[in-house]
């Protein structure tokens, strides 16, 4: 029995427990509620003393303007006192102010007669300055033009004074140029006299040149072949009768018949290259070179020599002088070797601009076939390098090297004949070089 009452005693015990943690909340809930609430109620004090400070100045604002509004008043009545005078001045200015109305409106009605017609005048004024202002956009763009115009004219003008004094110069120089002209050509018919007078000079002296061919070739050859054949018959037949005096007599008698055969035949081919008509064609130079060499075949066996060429290709020349000029110059290097020393000659040919060769006697327009014959043999010293083309200039006696010292001036014949130039570079034990300019058409 105990031990239920105690069970029912802790049950409720519990309960109340409970309900005192329930209450303690809401109690606590209640204190923070109160606290906000008091915060509130402060602040709205500190409001309402705000709105007290602002009523007691808002009251003493109110106590100022009554008194203001007694002062107003007191000025009121003195003002409507002051109204009522004016009210029976008004009264008389009121009638003197209807008669003036009535004067206002006959005068409204006048100025608005004279303000239509006012209006109807701006508008025609309006109109006219319209078309003014056409007329002086108008005139704006022809005086525009007009002086744009004149500009050009001005511009013209100069021009045409420029264009004249240019003109006046231009006819100077034409009257001095056609008397520089006129003279010109009294000189040239004085030339042409002259050219005249030299081709029939030249016409007689071609005739008696082929007089002296025909003799040299004749006439001088034919006692000249007598002597060299009667020489070679005396030689033969009487050797044994000869003593050794007359038989090196009889040899350098015919050794000077061979020369002097060689010299005739060397005048006659000079001739020739000097009077032969001109008829260039374009001629392939590898085929000159092989007809030179098959010509000169036992030479260059002789001397071990070896005749090299290089890119030569066709030109336009007189092929029967260019054969000679190669023989010429090919058997003069074989000639002129260095003993003990195979020949080695080297023939090369290009094409080069005049304006690159920096040479007074060629044109810088035009393009010339440049051939060059270079040789390693005995050489010759500088100085020589134009006497050389001379005729009958020999740098070494018949005793050492044969020949009559014709050959390198047919050769200048020749290049001269092909409108060109040639020139020779040498030093001694160092070789020749002979360069060859004509023009390539």
């Amino acid at each position: 029995m105990m031990t239920k009452i105690n069970k029912t005693t802790e049950d409720e015990l519990s309960t109340a427990n409970k309900a005192y943690g329930l209450l303690k909340k809401e109690m606590e809930k209640l204190a923070a509620e109160l606290k906000v609430a008091n915060e509130e109620l402060a602040f709205q004090k500190e409001e309402k003393g705000k709105r007290a400070a602002e009523l007691g100045i808002a009251n003493k604002e109110l106590v100022f303007q009554d008194e203001e509004k007694g002062k107003r008043a007191a000025e009121l009545g003195i003002a409507n006192i002051e109204l009522a005078y004016q009210d029976k001045e008004k009264g008389k200015r009121a009638a003197e102010l209807g008669i003036a109305n009535i004067e206002l409106a006959y005068q409204d009605e006048e100025k608005e007669k004279r303000a239509a017609e006012l209006g109807i005048a701006n508008k025609e004024l309006l109109f006219q300055n319209e078309e003014k202002e056409k007329r002086a956009a108008e005139l704006g763009i022809a005086n525009k033009e007009l002086l744009f115009q004149n500009e050009e004219k001005e511009k013209r003008a100069a021009e045409l004074g420029i264009a004249n004094k240019e003109l006046a110069f231009q006819n100077d120089e034409k009257e001095k140029r056609a008397a520089e002209l006129g003279i010109a050509n009294i000189e040239l018919a004085f030339q042409n006299e002259e050219k005249e007078k030299r081709a029939a000079e030249l016409i007689i002296a071609n005739k008696e040149l082929l007089a002296f061919t025909y003799i040299s070739s004749h006439d001088l050859q034919e006692p000249l072949r007598k002597i060299q054949t009667f020489v070679t018959i005396i030689l033969k037949k009487e050797n044994d009768n000869l003593s050794d005096i007359g038989k090196y007599n009889f040899q350098r008698m015919q050794d000077a018949a061979s020369r002097m055969q060689q010299l005739i035949d060397d005048l006659l081919a000079f001739s020739r290259v000097a009077t032969t008509e001109l008829k260039f064609e374009k001629t392939d130079l590898n085929l000159i070179l092989e007809e030179v060499k098959a010509e000169l075949k036992d030479t260059i066996q002789e001397k071990n020599a070896t005749i090299e060429a290089k890119e030569l290709g066709s030109a336009n020349i007189i092929a029967f002088q260019f054969r000679q000029l190669m023989y010429n110059l090919i058997s003069n290097a074989l000639k002129f070797s260095q003993p003990n020393i195979p020949s080695h000659i080297v023939v090369k040919s290009s094409m080069v601009k005049g304006s690159k060769l920096n040479n007074e006697k060629l044109s810088p327009e035009k393009n010339y076939c440049h051939i060059t014959i270079k040789d390693n043999g005995i050489g010759f010293e500088p100085h020589f390098s134009e006497r050389i083309f001379e005729v009958f200039q020999k740098l070494h006696g018949k005793e050492v090297y044969s020949g009559t010292g014709i050959g390198l001036a047919i050769v200048k014949k020749i290049v001269e004949n092909h409108n060109g130039i040639i020139s020779a570079t040498s030093a001694l034990e160092k070789g020749a070089t002979f360069d060859i300019y004509f023009p390539a058409n």
